[in-house]
Order: C-alpha cells, then structure tokens, then sequence
C-alpha cells in the first residue's frame, strides 16, 4: 500500500530522552552544543529538557540552564517534559515552546516512572492541561507503555483508547503513542493508532518507537502507511529509560531519516549534516552508539 503520507515531521528527542538513560553524564555546555548542531541540520522541534527530580535522572540536571542557552528566532520549538504541576510550573519559567506530559498505560509502569497510579496521573493531565491553556503553550501527551509493560506484559488496546478520550476532553494539543520497550510490530502500530483515531477524532497523532527488538524503522514504517506524519526519534539511536529493564536506545534519527528520504518523504532536515551531528556526540559520549546510517553511510554516497 502506498502511503499518502508526502512529509514528516521529526521530533528529536536526543536531548531528553536520548541523554536521560546514558552512562556518559553531559555537562550544561555540551548539551547546548548538541542542541545547536541539531538546530543546524533544519530540526524544527527538539525535545530539549525535562523538568524532573535531578536525583532520579542526574542526566537532565540543570534544565533551565540549558533552555537559558539554546539558539532562538529559528522557528524551532523546544519542548519541555513535566511529570507534574512543580515540573510544569518550571518549564514555564525557562521558557519552553511546548510542554511534554506523560501517562503511562501501565499502572504498574506509571507508579515506577511517576511515583503514582495511573489515574492519579491521568487525573492530573486534566489540570496540566488547563494551565497550559492559560499559559498560552500547546500541551502534548504521551502514553508510555502504550504497545506493552516489562511488568504487566500486554497492555489493552481499551486502556490506551481511554487515555485518548480523556486526552481529548481535556483540550491536549496532540497525542504520542510511545512503545517504551520496544515490543511492537507493524500490525500492533496500525491497530492502536486506528484505535486512538476513533477516540479522538481529529487529534493530531505523533508515534515514539524504540528500537530495543529491531522493529523501531519498521514500526515507523507502519505509523507512516498508517497517516502518521510526526514521528520522534534520538540522534545516534541513543537513549531509553531509566525505569525500564534492559532499555537499548530510540531509533536513531539519521536512521529514520534516510527511510523517508528514500522513500520520497520530506522532512526539512539535511540528512549528511546530522550524520556529523551523531559523530560529533558519539565521541562527546565517549562510547560506541546505535545507530546504523552514521556508520554505513548514504546511498548513493553524498558528494
């Protein structure tokens, strides 16, 4: 089936949830650079910060710092991750684009990585989401463990439907449907998003696949046959979460990338200049990274 799908968005999520689970800890400075380099291959939207319990994620320690210094007036939007009112009271203050909040669809996920049931956290995206209005800031959700729970194992397509609907009641700009453990197949992807449409009719949808199994580029493959048209993905396929055993990276952006490219699809983003960007911040890491594309190089090779 041929997609209908002519451009994508990328959001990079490198920053945040690439650098969040990594052994290598990056200093303030070089997590701006990181940024810079990306703003320079044409990313327009960055998942930039999370505005978290630095004690959790030692990685996204001095946030505000980093949003203090990010390159502005290029038309990109920087998005700031909150798990809670604290969280979103700060990203407001460093002056993110957009706020990023999550619910997990895993109840048993959702305590570990929140520290809350999930209806308490669903509870409060209402709440979120009205501050965000008030602020003027679009607001996105995404649903973890929407394809499967390393604890709970499969998760009910009834649960993230409902997630959807809330989502929607409670004025959220747009929803992700994020496999955290990177469990999902091509037909798991066709069928959930088909569900979060008939929940929320007219939501704007956005897909987030790790590549912990080595589906994540077929999975975006499915979201993109599916009329997805914003995918997340991590430059270098770094990252993961810190709560979820045994997490390997996203799928790696110059990966994802050179799929659409190939395939006709425009994203706006100079794929050879972020091939230099995953170079650059693997030797910043100080450690081989995941991705493929860095390595292997364009095809037909780049002038």
């Amino acid at each position: 089936m041929q997609s209908e799908v002519k451009q994508v968005q990328l959001v990079e999520v490198g920053p945040r949830d690439g650098l969040q689970n990594d052994p290598t800890l990056l200093d303030v400075d070089t997590r701006i650079e990181f940024i810079t380099r990306l703003v320079d291959t044409g990313v327009k939207r960055i998942e930039a910060v999370s505005f978290v319990n630095d004690k959790r994620v030692p990685a996204m320690a001095g946030a505000e710092a980093v949003m203090a210094g990010v390159p502005r007036g290029r038309g990109v939007s920087y998005i700031g991750l909150a798990l809670n009112t604290r969280g979103f009271d700060r990203a407001v203050l460093a002056g993110v684009d957009e706020v990023n909040y999550v619910v997990c669809a895993s109840d048993t996920f959702n305590q570990r990585n929140q520290g809350a049931p999930r209806a308490a956290t669903l509870a409060a995206m209402h709440d979120i989401a009205s501050k965000a209005r008030d602020a003027g800031l679009p607001c996105s959700l995404t649903v973890a463990t929407a394809f499967g729970c390393p604890f709970e194992g499969e998760v009910d397509v009834a649960v993230v439907s409902e997630i959807a609907r809330q989502a929607a009641d409670a004025g959220i700009t747009e929803l992700g449907l994020a496999d955290t453990i990177g469990v999902a197949t091509p037909l798991n992807v066709k069928t959930l998003v088909a569900a979060a449409r008939a929940a929320a009719p007219g939501m704007a949808l956005r897909c987030h696949f790790h590549n912990t199994r080595n589906t994540g580029i077929v999975n975006a493959y499915a979201a993109v046959e599916a009329g997805i048209s914003v995918l997340d993905a991590s430059t270098a396929g770094i990252g993961g979460c810190p709560f979820a055993p045994k997490a390997t990276g996203n799928i790696g952006s110059e990966d994802l990338l050179y799929m659409l490219h190939r395939m006709g699809i425009e994203t706006g983003i100079d794929l050879p200049k972020l091939i230099e960007v995953a170079k650059w911040l693997e030797g910043a890491l100080g450690h081989a990274t995941f991705a493929q594309v860095s390595r292997a190089g364009l095809f037909p090779a780049a002038a």
